[in-house]
């Protein structure tokens, strides 16, 4: 399993930002939740991350 193989698996996602001053990404699929804290600053290089995978996306295919 990696990153390039695909599943046929339903799942939500909810990201916001949690009373105690961090970011969660919350991930809810086939009644397993996951909930991942993290700090606003590992948030925005989870979103760089984000952006750059993006950005290289739009030049595959």
């Amino acid at each position: 399993m990696g990153i390039n193989t695909e599943r046929d698996i339903e799942a939500n996602m909810q990201i916001g930002p949690t009373d105690q001053g961090f970011v969660r990404i919350f991930i809810e699929a086939d009644g397993l939740e996951i909930p991942m804290d993290f700090s606003p600053e590992e948030a925005e290089e989870i979103a760089d991350e984000i952006r750059a995978a993006a950005a290289t996306a739009k030049h595959v295919g």
